[in-house]
């Protein structure tokens, strides 16, 4: 059977398994990358405010000369926008130049309060992130039901969020997240919070898929999975994930890595258990550890 292209949302909107990534894509590269993606069989993009180039991203998309309904665009909601999500969503839509978004995502459960230091990532003056610790997450869950109900976006859900910060939602949403994106691959494969997931319809979404500064490409096992399959290692990361129910994020501003980062191949269950196994074999690794400078709930080092 062929891979899914596309998986279900529980708005039962299609989101395409497959997307480009643009977290530290360049100014100057980011443009041209998402239009060659697009004019070469891309059609899911995503962005945040955070990463410093949406306005970039939206030339690229117009470069594309994709029509605007062809494309599935994801964008975040920064830690400083948190009290105030209707601000942020249109800081991101005037960038990107859109009226719309079909995933709006909460980017961490974490509130940065701006000060004269900056305005995206303050600092106290002991130089520790300026963080609300007080900072109710149900509120701006809340503004983001807003912005969907109003029809600003078309699904929401959250990113990074673990299985305690998600308990505490679960509590006070009258909708359910549609995604959580966060960092996965076979050092972090998050058994237990995609299960947790699935049993509430939340779609998990990959970033960092094929694991950064992580030694993923070099494993041995990954190695020997790619070989028997006749490919690389980059496409059995990538296609790792939507074996498993799980859209990716692959990034690269390359053309030819943009386009064989689209393809995605079956992989046999004997394939998935070496791979779902690597963590447990001591492999555990995270790549992106932020300094909020508290316990964001994530049980890395404890893989089922």
């Amino acid at each position: 059977m062929a891979p899914s292209t596309h998986f279900k949302l529980n708005t039962g909107a299609q989101i395409p398994t497959v997307g480009l990534g643009t977290w530290r894509s360049e100014p100057g590269q980011v443009r041209q990358a998402v239009s060659f993606a697009l004019k070469n069989g891309y059609i899911h993009i995503d962005a945040a405010l955070i990463y410093g180039n949406e306005y970039e991203v939206g030339q690229g998309i117009k470069d594309s000369g994709v029509p605007r309904e062809n494309i599935f665009i994801t964008s975040k909601l920064w830690n400083t926008h948190q009290p105030n999500v209707a601000e942020g969503l249109q800081q991101t839509l005037k960038a990107l130049g859109t009226d719309y978004l079909d995933l709006y995502l909460i980017h961490w459960p974490v509130r940065l309060v701006p000060n004269e230091s900056s305005a995206l990532l303050p600092v106290n003056p002991d130089g520790t992130r300026s963080v609300d610790r007080s900072w109710d997450q149900s509120e701006s869950w809340r503004q983001m039901e807003e912005v969907y109900k109003a029809g600003k976006v078309k699904a929401i859900g959250v990113a990074n969020w673990s299985i305690p910060y998600l308990e505490e939602l679960k509590r006070k949403w009258t909708v359910v997240p549609a995604v959580n994106q966060v960092e996965l691959h076979p050092f972090l494969p998050q058994h237990a919070l995609k299960e947790w997931c699935d049993k509430h319809g939340i779609l998990l979404e990959a970033y960092s898929p094929l694991g950064s500064e992580a030694p993923l490409m070099s494993d041995p096992a990954i190695q020997e999975i790619a070989k028997k399959n006749g490919v690389s290692p980059a496409t059995v990361l990538i296609s790792y994930h939507v074996n498993r129910g799980v859209a990716v994020l692959p990034k690269s501003i390359k053309e030819n890595r943009i386009v064989s980062n689209s393809q995605v191949i079956t992989l046999s269950r004997e394939d998935m258990d070496v791979l779902n196994g690597l963590a447990a074999q001591g492999k555990a690794k995270r790549i992106n550890t932020p300094l909020f400078g508290w316990d964001l709930g994530f049980d890395d080092w404890y893989e089922r």
